[in-house]
């Protein structure tokens, strides 16, 4: 090929690249939309208890997600743990997530080790790392939850309800194939 065709044809295809690059980050973003969320705004949805099991449907809120903002990077969200209450020790194979208590008082283990924390305090988990959260205090612990990527969203959907539709229990049968289907989301310790 001539040298002046050969770089006729490399221009042509860095333009065209970089026209296709801006033109799918403006469909990203296109889709995206901005949102201000008061403090109980947003997707309300209830735990659906598994049978069997101790532990009351509690309410967590989806605020930004695929779904309700359009984000296609982040989830947040929040969620209530009475005293007493715990997430259950789990890992996220996908992404990385950061809680942040803003009140009371837990035992939180990350990885091998376990800390008693109280409100203020930010929790990284990096992707993969085994991590689980007691309510050890009087009060309802307001958690704040980020994931760096999406897919877990979609598990919680899964094993809940909107709130105001009725809670039914899920079976052990339903839970374990709710977590075979998302196994690329999250993966909880067996007891």
């Amino acid at each position: 090929m001539p040298p002046a065709r050969l770089y006729i044809s490399i221009c042509a295809s860095l333009i065209f690249g970089s026209v296709f690059a801006q033109f799918s980050l403006q469909a990203q973003s296109a889709k995206a939309t901005p949102l201000i969320l008061e403090k109980n705004e947003g997707e309300r949805r209830v735990w659906r208890p598994i049978e069997g099991l101790e532990g009351q449907p509690s309410l967590f809120i989806l605020k930004v997600d695929p779904h309700n903002g359009g984000s296609s990077h982040l989830v947040f969200g929040t969620e209530d743990l009475a005293p007493g209450e715990k997430i259950e020790a789990h890992r996220h194979p996908g992404s990385d997530e950061i809680l942040f208590l803003q009140n009371g008082l837990a035992n939180v283990t990350l990885g091998d080790k376990t800390r008693e924390v109280q409100g203020g305090t930010t929790v990284f988990i990096p992707s993969g790392t085994w991590i689980s959260v007691v309510n050890t205090g009087k009060e309802a612990i307001r958690l704040v939850f980020i994931f760096s990527a999406p897919g877990f969203e979609d598990f919680m959907r899964a094993e809940s309800v909107r709130e105001g539709e009725k809670v039914t229990p899920l079976t052990k049968a339903e839970d374990a194939a709710i977590l075979t289907k998302h196994a690329h989301a999250v993966i909880y310790k067996e007891p």
